[in-house]
């Protein structure tokens, strides 16, 4: 890529077009911001399926396993509050969607706005009353890899079309978003492998501090706007889903059984809500920004037969 992945730049995916002028010279044309990705990203293909809803739960709780990271959110964030969780959980996902599908200058806006913010915080340990910045590397670098291996491992296990090579793509492309929260790509797992390793090194230096277990809790009975009430009815059987296709080291970590039947069941569960979104009509299986992407990606395909595969 013209700048690549470890600069923490956008891979310069859209196509140059050229027009003739009066004088007979040919000029570049204005190339379209695509943002982070783009068409051809693995990451445009995996990012708007609807099962990924559950990935982006999964990833909140393994993120909670983190004590720095779950006491700078508990003790600086409106998540922890009730009234407020439901506001911010859907900034947070206001961001997600920027980042994935914004422009250039969206993503620098909202990244910047982040970068800010976090700067700004401290939390505090509350056993020995060490206090801390929110945005020290190791947190920012565990919550980012939360989300990857939470979306990745949603996408592989629900069946979508994901070769190996995929999937490291994904990872190696994620070290761009890592990078619009202020990690340097160059210090970020580029690869399955890589994060597999990461995860190695760290599970032994995390565990459910009681916040994160009070989160835990909730997920079963979240505080939800009136007009989502009927979702409280869904919430049960959403929360075991997501617990059960936690690793099984972290399901112990929350004082579960890390059992091989549970990860069965979920992979069953996962493969039968992908095939099950997949009769529904994309203009309704999508959100807007899914679509655009998906057809963007059908124009630059370079091969049609590709995107058959993928689809």
């Amino acid at each position: 890529m013209a700048p690549d992945a470890t600069s923490g730049a956008a891979p310069d995916v859209a196509p140059e077009t050229a027009t003739g002028t009066a004088s007979g010279m040919v000029v570049d044309a204005p190339r379209e911001d695509f943002g982070l990705f783009g068409p051809g990203s693995v990451t445009w293909r995996v990012m708007g399926e609807p099962v990924l809803i559950v990935g982006g739960i999964r990833a909140l709780l393994l993120q909670a396993l983190h004590p720095h990271s779950m006491w700078g959110t508990a003790q600086n964030s409106e998540l922890m509050d009730p009234a407020t969780a439901w506001a911010r959980l859907g900034r947070t996902v206001e961001f997600v969607r920027v980042r994935t599908y914004g422009t250039h200058d969206e993503v620098e806006r909202v990244g910047r706005r982040v970068r800010k913010i976090h700067s700004r915080l401290t939390g505090a340990d509350p056993r020995t009353g060490e206090v801390f910045p929110v945005d020290e590397p190791e947190s920012l670098l565990w919550v980012h890899m939360g989300e990857v291996d939470s979306y990745l491992d949603v996408a592989r296990r629900s069946g979508v079309p994901l070769s190996r090579a995929d999937a490291d793509r994904f990872v190696d492309e994620q070290r761009r978003a890592a990078a619009v929260v202020g990690l340097d790509p160059a210090d970020v797992p580029s690869s399955v492998a890589e994060m597999r390793d990461y995860y190695a090194g760290m599970r032994r230096r995390v565990w459910a501090c009681d916040e994160a277990k009070d989160g835990f809790r909730r997920m079963f009975n979240p505080a939800l706007p009136s007009r989502l009430m009927p979702l409280k009815l869904a919430a049960p059987a959403l929360g075991v889903l997501v617990v059960s296709t936690l690793p099984r080291w972290a399901r112990r970590k929350y004082g579960l059984p890390g059992l091989p039947t549970s990860d069965l069941a979920a992979t069953l569960t996962l493969k039968g809500l992908y095939r099950t979104t997949r009769v529904v009509p994309e203009r309704y299986r999508y959100s807007p920004d899914a679509r655009r992407a998906r057809e963007l990606t059908r124009e630059h395909a370079t091969d049609p037969s590709l995107w058959a595969v993928a689809s």
